[in-house]
């Protein structure tokens, strides 16, 4: 009885060594998987870190790149927008120059207009040689030869003088709105008298006296101004009896009105 009973227990002891042993395997194969999954974990984070860095990296080179294509672009937007400012300046620039250049086309056309009126006014004082009209220094000019007016070595107007002068103001004064400058000239010929010691005065007095005569004949004082230019505007050499004749002459010049002038300043 008392073996059975030792048999018994030995045979229980044994049997609790064998369940212990299995629940300590269990717990030891639980915590091997534990491990091995932790170690799975860890190399899946690792490579997931490595995937995010390597991301990170990529992202941050692709940024960078864009950023330096962004500053590349703004820099050619504001290069652009600098040549695009330059052509609008030019653009305007020419639209001022083509806005001149009309103006003084107009003016040029007014200034024929009145060119071709005076010549046809004149055409029969032309026709007789008794007159010149022509443009002079971008001026219309009325040139009248002084041995038509003046005697030689005078500034006293002949009758024969008085009545063409007379006839050219009857015209000029259909255009007493507009401003004369009566011009005296003389050839290199020296005078001296004690009337005249030199062309100047000779010149000056001549064309004052076409311009007395002038407001004789009720053109406006204002409209008409003289000046005398001795020898010193020739429209010719002075080297033969012929040109120095074409030197010896009154020119009446039409004073252009300011709007029939190219502009000093390049406004329009």
């Amino acid at each position: 009885m008392r073996t059975t009973s030792l048999a018994l227990a030995l045979s229980l002891t044994l049997s609790g060594c064998l369940v212990k042993k299995s629940t300590l395997d269990k717990e030891r194969a639980k915590s091997a998987q534990l491990t091995s999954d932790l170690e799975a974990a860890r190399a899946k984070q690792a490579a997931t870190d490595k995937k995010l860095s390597e991301t990170e990296t990529s992202l941050n080179d692709k940024i960078a790149e864009l950023e330096a294509r962004a500053g590349q672009l703004d820099k050619t937007v504001k290069t652009k927008e600098g040549e695009l400012g330059k052509v609008h300046k030019e653009q305007e620039a020419t639209q001022a120059e083509l806005a001149e250049l009309r103006r003084q086309k107009e003016a040029a056309e007014k200034r024929i207009a009145a060119y071709k009126a005076l010549q046809d006014k004149f055409r029969a004082l032309v026709d007789t040689g008794k007159l010149q009209v022509v443009f002079r220094n971008g001026q219309m000019t009325l040139k009248l030869p002084s041995g038509i007016l003046f005697p030689s070595g005078s500034d006293e107007l002949s009758k024969d003088g008085e009545k063409a002068l007379a006839e050219v103001v009857g015209i000029l004064l259909q255009f007493k709105d507009r401003r004369f400058v009566v011009a005296g000239h003389t050839d290199n010929q020296p005078i001296k008298t004690r009337q005249f010691p030199n062309n100047w005065y000779l010149s000056t007095a001549r064309a004052n006296s076409v311009v007395q005569f002038m407001i004789k004949q009720s053109f406006p004082a204002r409209s008409v101004a003289a000046a005398g230019y001795g020898e010193f505007d020739p429209i010719t050499k002075n080297d033969t009896e012929q040109g120095r004749e074409q030197n010896r002459r009154i020119e009446i010049i039409l004073v252009p009105n300011l709007e029939e002038l190219p502009s000093l300043t390049g406004a329009p």
